[in-house]
């Protein structure tokens, strides 16, 4: 099941995409669709119904993020080898792990604003996965129950507040846009095998980042486990996974994002992203 929110900024409506590709309101299920709704029974009872019957939405003008009201936005650094490299770091012996600020989440064509005062915007296309269900000190052979479903984030990040400024990573990484997600959130039923999804990132029609989530050093139940002994994970919370090499800091020169630049990035089975880039106004 491919779940979505459509609809302007604050009159976003819950739905689903059929097997068709048709876009069908859910709101005699819920009212959004949130962590309540992801822990609930009514999304059981949305796997069992029969989509065709539910009323089409015509003409979608802008997909949303698709879950509202996320509580943490957790990130893993350096989870692909090659990536690591690229960024001159060692593979890490356990998962680096910080967050993004939820105020950076937008839809997943929004446009992208380079902060003030900022030359080193960069971009990373990540696989991502909500929970579904509270979740603490979870073991690995269980975290798979704790997943709600997939999504696709890009993780935008400015290299100089990230790196050259004195403290932790969160400078860079929580900027006011620069946390696009989604357009669905695809069901683990659905998507089937996470762990072999290609994914991509061009800018301006380049392919700038070319990977596949085969190459993850931590895997997805590793890290609902790992994460859940250091923190409880509530419905609705993010936990992005990491980037492929192909990174703008990685090209010797590297190369940023600057106004008027066009982002375009997908993985297998869960969609596309397009965004424009745009100046602070």
């Amino acid at each position: 099941m491919k779940l979505v929110r459509v609809g302007n900024k604050g009159q976003e409506r819950p739905a689903v995409v059929d097997s068709q590709g048709v876009v069908r309101c859910i709101a005699s299920f819920t009212a959004d669709i949130n962590g309540d709704f992801l822990a609930g029974a009514s999304l059981d009872a949305l796997k069992q119904a029969d989509l065709s019957t539910l009323p089409v939405i015509e003409n979608v003008q802008r997909y949303a993020e698709p879950v509202k009201g996320v509580g943490k936005f957790i990130c893993v650094g350096l989870n692909y080898a090659d990536h690591a490299v690229e960024s001159g770091k060692e593979v890490p012996p356990e998962p680096v792990l910080f967050s993004k600020a939820t105020s950076s989440i937008t839809g997943p064509n929004d446009n992208v604003v380079i902060p003030r005062y900022s030359t080193k915007t960069d971009w990373e296309v990540e696989l991502a996965f909500v929970i579904g269900k509270h979740a603490k000190y979870v073991s690995e052979a269980d975290a798979m129950t704790y997943v709600a479903g997939f999504t696709i984030v890009n993780d935008l990040s400015e290299r100089e507040f990230q790196l050259e400024k004195a403290g932790q990573w969160c400078k860079g990484k929580g900027c006011d846009t620069f946390g696009p997600f989604g357009p669905y959130l695809v069901t683990p039923d659905e998507l089937g095998d996470f762990n072999n999804l290609d994914m991509w990132l061009d800018v301006n029609g380049e392919r700038m980042q070319t990977g596949n989530s085969c190459t993850m050093v931590y895997k997805i139940p590793f890290l609902v486990h790992y994460i859940s002994q250091f923190m409880s994970l509530q419905p609705g919370d993010i936990i992005s996974t990491g980037t492929p090499p192909g990174v703008g800091m990685g090209f010797r020169p590297p190369r940023y994002l600057k106004a008027g630049d066009v982002m375009h990035l997908g993985i297998q089975g869960l969609g596309e992203q397009t965004q424009q880039v745009v100046a602070d106004s």
